[in-house]
């Protein structure tokens, strides 16, 4: 699966997990010189609490468009460690 927003592979890796029909990534496949630090915040009832990174590529930010659960509740435990994308980012097959 590859990730891409402006055109830019930010992150590539054969192993995903979908959850809610997001692909979350392994936080090594996302090439960290897009991140911004976000402090966003949003809680999940079943995952626990959320936090973010914004994407920036060529000199366009798109805020918030990757998100994580740094400790994830025990029924979202499949998705420590990981991180998925919203807000325009495409997730399409490699």
């Amino acid at each position: 699966m590859k990730a891409i927003w402006n055109g830019v592979v930010v992150a590539e890796s054969d192993d995903t997990v979908v959850v809610e029909g997001n692909h979350y990534f392994p936080d090594t496949a996302i090439d960290k010189k897009f991140l911004l630090p976000s402090n966003t915040r949003s809680m999940c009832a079943w995952k626990g609490e959320a936090r973010y990174h914004t994407l920036f590529v060529d000199g366009d930010a798109n805020p918030d468009a990757v998100w994580y659960y740094p400790d994830p509740k025990e029924a979202a435990q499949q998705i420590k460690g990981r991180v998925a994308f919203w807000k325009g980012v495409k997730v399409v097959e490699s």
